[in-house]
């Protein structure tokens, strides 16, 4: 079993322990949060004997081998590189940093000591991705990638009311490409590589935040086109086009169907069976790159994790967006 800990007390932090208690290789066994009363909370629901709000106590400690961190972008990297300075393995929620400095020196850090390091990018790893990984080849040449998620935020009402939560305040790099473009732009670098040119435009909030955006991504022989936004919710399925036929995947986010349709009008059905705890699949690779004593991913890599830094970099540039992590 492996023994992992947890930063930060939100939803997504739940699914994840679901998912890798789901596993059988993993044991909860250390929560950190910044304040005593929420260490204390979350602690208590997954009956886990060591709490933490001193991060490096944290890190030091022997109550356990690996780190689940999902705190607010902006603190990813500190919290990253001090666990793993102290050798503990890391799997981090996307997007892994708040910008390519932050994202290089994680790296760097990760390989100096030895520990294993992964975007917890959980699309990527799903079985029905594998699906469109493993069939891309029946489209003939790809000519375009065509991605979109909009999901209308919750907090959204918050911010027309005056209230600038966590997810619309630039101190903790967050914004609807970070947060959800991110989504669209990981699987192109894992399924194309990273692009010649970046192209990007976005409508801009008060906050200093992009309320929603889209790119354009120029390759030698194909381009892709991406849409992301948190104060409007799209529907809009995924597609691959190429020249034999196009991939159609409901949901790049989360993907559950995958269907090739032929220029014939006749359709291919490759979706596969998954677990409802989509996180699963991460938490799994995960394990095994712990097991086997391999330091990074095949699929969330290292390398298409800083391409995909790479575009989100220069479409903030475009857009103006800029951090406080930016100026460190």
């Amino acid at each position: 079993m492996i023994r992992f800990a947890v930063i930060g007390t939100n939803w997504i932090t739940e699914e994840f322990i679901h998912a890798a208690l789901e596993t059988g290789e993993f044991e909860l066994t250390a929560v950190y949060s910044r304040t005593a009363e929420k260490a204390a909370e979350f602690a208590g629901k997954f009956d886990v004997e060591h709490q933490f709000t001193d991060l490096t106590a944290f890190a030091q400690s022997d109550a356990f081998d690996a780190v689940y961190i999902a705190s607010p972008n902006s603190l990813h990297a500190e919290y990253a590189v001090h666990c793993m300075k102290h050798g503990k393995h890391v799997i981090c929620e996307k997007p892994a940093a708040s910008n390519t400095a932050e994202l290089a020196a994680m790296i760097d850090t990760a390989r100096s000591h030895q520990v294993v390091f992964m975007e917890a990018l959980k699309s990527t790893l799903m079985p029905n991705f594998k699906a469109v990984q493993d069939n891309l080849h029946k489209l003939g040449k790809v000519r375009r990638y065509v991605a979109s998620y909009g999901q209308y935020s919750s907090r959204y009402d918050a911010y027309k009311q005056g209230t600038v939560l966590n997810a619309f305040n630039p101190v903790f790099s967050n914004g609807s490409m970070m947060d959800l473009g991110v989504y669209c732009i990981y699987p192109l670098v894992v399924l194309f590589g990273a692009p010649e040119r970046v192209q990007a435009s976005a409508v801009m909030l008060e906050s200093g935040v992009d309320g929603e955006g889209s790119l354009l991504l120029s390759y030698k022989e194909m381009d892709a086109v991406i849409q992301h936004s948190k104060i409007a919710s799209s529907y809009l399925p995924t597609e691959i086009q190429g020249e034999l036929a196009t991939m159609v995947i409901d949901k790049i986010n989360q993907p559950e169907k995958v269907q090739i349709r032929y220029r014939d009008g006749s359709v291919e059905d490759l979706t596969r069976e998954q677990s409802a705890r989509t996180m699963r699949y991460e938490a799994e690779e995960f394990s095994r790159l712990i097991k086997a004593g391999d330091l990074e991913s095949p699929t969330n890599s290292h390398a298409n994790s800083s391409a995909a830094m790479a575009i989100m970099d220069e479409a903030r540039r475009q857009i103006g967006l800029v951090y406080p992590a930016d100026r460190k």
